[in-house]
This record gives structure tokens, sequence and C-alpha cells, in this order.
């Protein structure tokens, strides 16, 4: 539950190969029900599932000629030509809205019945990994709650890089570590920020979503004339912990999100323990 009383959610993103979008979402649909709506040739949405409205899309946004974003878009005649080039190449991505976290469970079911279905993926291809992404809601955002969680994380970052990359290729493709400035000044003991600079001190050194715990989604929610200029490319605002060093493994039989997803719960419960916080801070600064 948040401080105020809501039941927290959590968005997941499942990256796969060789499944087309199309086929993609018509598997979902024989798995939650709902109806499949068409974007573009490359992106699809199943609207009103068991799960909510899931979207199936190539990962690439020139392919999305209906959108916005930074840069040029293309008409629809050459983002279809665009999409048909690099589909063989660019991985699709399955995108959830917000769901109770007692439900990603039947994501293993979803992951199965694609894999069934032609779709493959072993947590990396040559040219980028498959990733699965968190996208969290916080129990607040207030200082205090921000800069507890990410100590936490920023205190088992190593631990789960090691678990969670097992392959040079894989390590390859991942988000770059923090800083080591920056850790070493987020773990004082001395470190007692209001939410302002804690703010300006994420963007001073980390001005870009490759942080495998990115929280530029959250900072530009909650400070958009500060951080939206100091920022490029495509960051949505969305008051989340956008969680993004797990890898996906939708073509591996027997595949399940539990251990990704005990990673983070981990990382909350350090949080969620002032004593056994402090005390592994002062360690890692004596």
């Amino acid at each position: 539950m948040t401080l105020d009383g809501r039941r927290r959610l959590v968005g997941v993103e499942i990256e796969f190969v060789h499944l087309s979008e199309r086929k993609a979402a018509e598997c979902l649909q024989d798995v939650l029900g709902g109806t499949v709506e068409e974007e573009d040739p490359y992106a699809f949405r199943l609207a009103r599932s068991r799960l909510g409205d899931i979207g199936v899309e190539l990962d690439m946004r020139h392919v999305h000629p209906r959108r916005d974003g930074p840069g040029r878009s293309l008409g629809p005649p050459l983002a279809s030509w665009l999409g048909a080039a690099v589909q063989p190449f660019v991985p699709r991505e399955m995108i959830t809205g917000p769901l109770d976290p007692e439900r990603l469970g039947e994501l293993d079911i979803v992951t199965q019945a694609l894999r069934e279905a032609g779709a493959g993926g072993e947590g990396a291809i040559l040219t980028d990994s498959l990733g699965l992404h968190f996208n969290i809601m916080p129990v607040a955002t207030d200082a205090a709650t921000l800069l507890r969680l990410l100590q936490a994380y920023l205190l088992l970052e190593p631990r789960i890089r090691a678990e969670s990359l097992p392959s040079a290729l894989m390590r390859f493709h991942a988000p770059p570590p923090y800083p080591t400035s920056y850790v070493r000044r987020t773990l004082s003991s001395a470190y007692r920020p209001d939410l302002a600079e804690l703010c300006a001190d994420y963007l001073a050194a980390n001005p870009t979503r490759k942080r495998s715990l990115d929280l530029l989604p959250l900072f530009l929610q909650l400070f958009p004339e500060q951080v939206g200029p100091r920022i490029r490319g495509k960051v949505k605002p969305r008051a989340v912990f956008h969680y993004r060093l797990p890898l996906a493994y939708v073509g591996r039989a027997g595949w399940s999100l539990a251990a990704d997803w005990n990673r983070w719960v981990a990382v909350e419960a350090l949080a969620a323990d002032p004593d056994r916080l402090a005390e592994a801070c002062r360690q890692v600064g004596a």
C-alpha cells in the first residue's frame, strides 16, 4: 500500500523475438480474452482483457507514425517499409498496464503461450538485450522514502547484476552502473537532501535513461520544468521506479518472472528496515 492508502501497482514490459506483433496480440487474445485493435502494422493493443489493456509492438519509435516524439516522424508508407526492413533484427515488446503484484504470476502463463506460438528470446540478441522491465509505484514520493529506496538499490545492485547478467554479451548490453562518486555520496550518512536536491543530484550524475534503476520518469513527473530541458530522447513522466536491469527469456521453457521480481522485493525489504539499511550504508563507507 502507498502511504495514502492506495494499492500499489506494477506495470511490466517483456521483450521477445520471432513472433510478429499481430500474431502475438492474437495469441494474447486467445489466453486473456479482449479485443485486438491495430494502431499501425507494427503496433497492436489488446483491449479489455482479463489483465487490462496490453500493447504489443515493434520496439522502434520510427515505425509508429501516429505517435508524437522527438525528431522528425516518418509518413505511414516509409514507416511501413522501415518496419519490414528492421523487423528481423528489432525485438517486439509486450507492455501491460498497472497490475496488482499478486497477478504477476499470470504473466508466466502468457509468456508460455507466446513461446508455444513461436516467440523466442534468451536474454539478449547480438545487437541488444531483451528486457524484462518493471514500472513500480512507489510507497510515497517524499525525499526520505525515495532516498531509502535508492540507497537500498545501490547497496544490492552489485549482487543483482551478478545474478541477472550471467554472460559477457548480457553485461555488454546492460545499463552501466551508477558513477562511483554518486554512489558514495548517496550512501553517506551525512547525505540528507530535500526532494529538489535529491532530484538535482540524480540528474547531474545520471542525465540518461541508461541506468538499471531509471528515476528520470519519476523526477520528470515531479519536476517537469527542471528536468525536461536537461534530458534527451524518449522519457515519459510517470510516478514509477523504472527497474530495467532484468532480462526476458520468453524462448526458455519454464521461465518465470518470479526470480527477478523477488530481487526487487529484497530491495524494498531493505529500504523498509531503517536500522539494517543504516548499518549496510555504514559498512560500505567504512
